[in-house]
């Protein structure tokens, strides 16, 4: 099907040594780094193509025949190739092959909107790679300027009840149009005639979830910078072939459509779906932002957590960098330090003869100051118990985008407020907190699932030569964190960030 789905970490840990990095590279990172956690490196890109992995990389292709590639998912570069030039590809593995696909012209350039789409096929994605060779290009679909489509912007759906292999394509010059093709040779099915699905969007996509196919599309002005309005929306159907109804039970093909994605975090003009489960309960999308107002109004790749909420996808929030509760889902006991509680010195009239007309004054937060001096020194386990906002419960979450990430994010540290002392993976699995160190085992993948919890996964597990992708911080009983291996299906595994 069109989402990308595979164990996009474990093809990258093979062999792979657990790396020591200076606390100096984390310190100059965790000073610079802004609030808004973002793909780094080069991410400039135009209508990106669903996220494909190739021999443990990540790549996507944007308009203009080039792409990008990463090593880990996080941090990004030039250097993907795609023959043909055009606009706005899509890429899908189908078997071991690779089906791209694209448009040729069309979109309104150089003043037209006769536009044809193109498919080619490729053993690899790698152009490094021996066998890195594009097949001849196969045209699937052409407007001929006069008509109400356009061909341009074009999408792939492998659907995975049927087998069956179809296209979208079309941009706010008419509608949006469904095609079938044949998932051996990438060539239109012969006799195949395209259906209007949807109008006022452009570069669609659609993806196939719990019985029913999604048709997103990004609606609003692209290709102006700051001023761009894309954002993106959806409907749904029963049926490949629509009617494609939003929450309102609009049509799509009367301009329906719920929103998914806008401007944010100083970024404008998100369009260009595309879906990849990472893993069990955790889903990401990924899409352009037509500007990124911090690295001068550029297009920018921008990946997601992807949410369901009532049966709709929306983007998730990846954590920012601030001082949280962490509070486990099973229970909604707080993560703590195992350190003694501290009483709160107060005068309190009996509640029995409270004098309603005498002033009150606030009771000030406990500070770091009056019980730090109280804790034991060196390592310190870590429990859960009631929230009752104490400095032992207060964990400063900072993203350290210098020690690289994955494709759901970048690694953080989790640490006591005011202090060095970061959460840690000891050597028998069990939970303690002690100064960093610049450990894998000290680095933590926040990740948001797709009901909207969180897991927490440390990057390192002592004496494993691999990067850690099976086990997360787990409530092993209502007072019992540990280190267990992740179950969306289980509250254990679930975690959630409250702002104290």
């Amino acid at each position: 099907m069109k989402t990308n789905s595979w164990n996009l970490q474990d093809t990258r840990c093979e062999g792979r040594g657990v790396r020591i990095v200076g606390s100096l590279i984390f310190l100059i990172a965790c000073l610079s780094f802004s609030s808004a956690v973002a793909q780094v490196g080069a991410p400039y890109i135009h209508d990106p193509s669903t996220i494909a992995e190739c021999g443990g990389k990540y790549y996507t292709f944007g308009t203009g025949g080039g792409g990008l590639i990463s090593e880990d998912g996080w941090s990004w570069h030039g250097g993907a190739e795609r023959p043909g030039g055009g606009a706005a590809p899509d890429v899908l593995k189908i078997g071991d092959r690779y089906l791209v696909i694209y448009g040729a012209t069309g979109g309104g350039l150089f003043g037209g909107h006769n536009g044809r789409i193109l498919t080619m096929w490729n053993k690899t994605l790698d152009p490094q790679s021996p066998d890195f060779r594009y097949s001849d290009p196969v045209e699937v679909a052409a407007s001929d300027g006069m008509e109400d489509c356009d061909a341009i912007d074009p999408s792939l759906l492998l659907d995975p009840t049927t087998g069956r292999l179809w296209a979208t394509y079309g941009t706010y010059f008419g509608s949006i149009r469904l095609i079938e093709l044949d998932p051996k040779t990438g060539e239109r099915v012969k006799g195949n005639v395209e259906k209007d699905i949807a109008i006022d969007c452009e570069a669609t996509d659609l993806i196939y979830r719990d019985g029913w196919y999604y048709l997103l599309g990004t609606h609003g002005t692209c290709c102006d910078g700051v001023n761009s309005t894309y954002n993106i929306v959806v409907g749904r159907s029963r049926s490949v072939e629509g009617p494609y109804l939003d929450n309102v039970g609009r049509d799509m093909l009367h301009g329906g459509g719920r929103m998914v994605i806008a401007a944010g975090e100083r970024m404008t003009g998100p369009g260009h779906f595309g879906r990849t489960i990472f893993d069990e309960g955790v889903e990401l999308m990924s899409c352009h932002f037509e500007a990124d107002f911090e690295r001068g109004g550029r297009s920018v790749l921008a990946v997601r957590p992807l949410l369901w909420k009532n049966g709709w996808p929306v983007a998730g929030e990846q954590i920012k960098e601030g001082t949280y509760a962490i509070l486990s889902e099973r229970r909604g006991y707080s993560l703590e330090l195992s350190v003694d509680f501290v009483r709160i010195p107060q005068d309190r009239q009996p509640f029995w003869r409270m004098d309603p007309n005498e002033p009150v004054s606030p009771i000030a937060d406990q500070r770091l100051e009056d019980v730090i001096g109280n804790w034991p020194e060196g390592d310190i386990a870590v429990r859960l118990s009631d929230y009752m906002f104490r400095p032992h419960q207060h964990w400063a979450v900072v993203p350290v985008p210098e020690a690289g990430g994955t494709l759901a994010g970048t690694l953080y540290q989790i640490k006591i407020d005011g202090t060095d002392r970061v959460l840690t993976v000891g050597d028998d699995l069990q939970l303690t907190t002690r100064n960093f160190e610049g450990k894998d085992e000290q680095l933590w993948r926040i990740e948001q699932s797709v009901d909207g919890t969180y897991r927490i996964m440390p990057f390192g597990i002592p004496g494993q030569l691999a990067f850690n992708t099976r086990y997360c911080l787990y409530s092993a009983g209502d007072s019992t964190p540990t280190i267990a291996l992740w179950d969306f299906n289980s509250d254990n595994s679930k975690w959630n960030f409250r702002s104290y």
